[in-house]
């Protein structure tokens, strides 16, 4: 845990910022003038030098936000500061079937990407609401409107996540406070390495730039939007979802994260 003296410039909550589209929503936020409290399971020291660079005032702190003790450390580490942005981007991946995998890991994403995110939500969610003004950032995925084949646990989670922030935004309608939904589809992190789908299709395959996809959430939090699909073949494949049966989908899903379906090494 460090820190840097409080100032007056607002503050910004970000989770999972040690890498990835983490770091980048940091940065974004360090750019446009805020102060950052930024947490992880691991260090994020690259993070907050990277943040420092750019005159924000950063505290980091490290800690696992599945776990309630996390969150509290959280919001310790606030110390009754208001927050005027929260970016709740703190999750995993699983691969593999699911009656192959460690319960362990099941739970860990699952307590990960939804208890622990909804938790600090919750928490932040209501100063918010109290005061009138601020803004929540939930990183959802395009993965949560398909069923996911191999990838059942995490497609799960992501499929609770994009519903729970429309209905948290209708919860608030009436108040100066929004929620937006950030949808990627697969993005250039350390998401699939850690998830083991380093050898399946979509491991293997093209990926968008994690700072576009933070630059696409970002924006539309500041504009208030309700979600938003980062790039436009994830765009046309969320419409695509919207209209092809289930079943369909699970298929299609099997052939991009099926292990040992990745694209072969040019052998030239």
């Amino acid at each position: 845990m460090s820190s840097n003296p409080a100032s007056a410039r607002p503050l910004a909550v970000v989770t999972g910022a040690s890498s990835g589209i983490g770091r980048e929503l940091a940065l974004e936020c360090a750019r446009h003038g805020y102060d950052l409290l930024i947490a992880a399971d691991r260090p994020q020291d690259d993070t907050a030098a990277a943040c420092r660079a750019e005159g924000a005032h950063v505290r980091t702190l490290q800690a696992d936000l599945s776990l309630m003790t996390g969150v509290d450390a959280l919001m310790a580490e606030l110390g009754g500061r208001p927050v005027d942005a929260l970016l709740a981007n703190a999750g995993h991946g699983l691969g593999h079937a699911f009656l192959d995998q460690d319960f362990k890991a099941v739970r860990h994403v699952i307590d990960t990407n939804v208890t622990g995110t909804l938790d600090l939500i919750q928490r932040i969610g209501r100063d918010m609401r109290d005061r009138n003004a601020g803004k929540i950032l939930i990183t959802g995925s395009i993965a949560g409107l398909m069923p996911g084949t191999f990838q059942a646990v995490y497609n799960g989670t992501k499929a609770f996540i994009d519903s729970f922030a429309y209905a948290l935004r209708n919860e608030l309608k009436d108040t100066e406070v929004s929620v937006t939904v950030l949808m990627p589809g697969p993005t250039d992190t350390e998401f699939f390495r850690r998830a083991d789908l380093t050898d399946t299709k979509v491991g293997s395959g093209k990926k968008q730039p994690a700072a576009e996809v933070a630059k696409t959430g970002y924006e539309a939090m500041e504009e208030g939007e309700s979600a938003v699909v980062a790039g436009w073949k994830n765009k046309v494949q969320a419409l695509l979802a919207n209209i092809t049966p289930a079943e369909v989908l699970a298929e299609q899903h099997r052939k991009t994260a099926e292990p040992g379906g990745g694209a072969p090494r040019d052998r030239g």
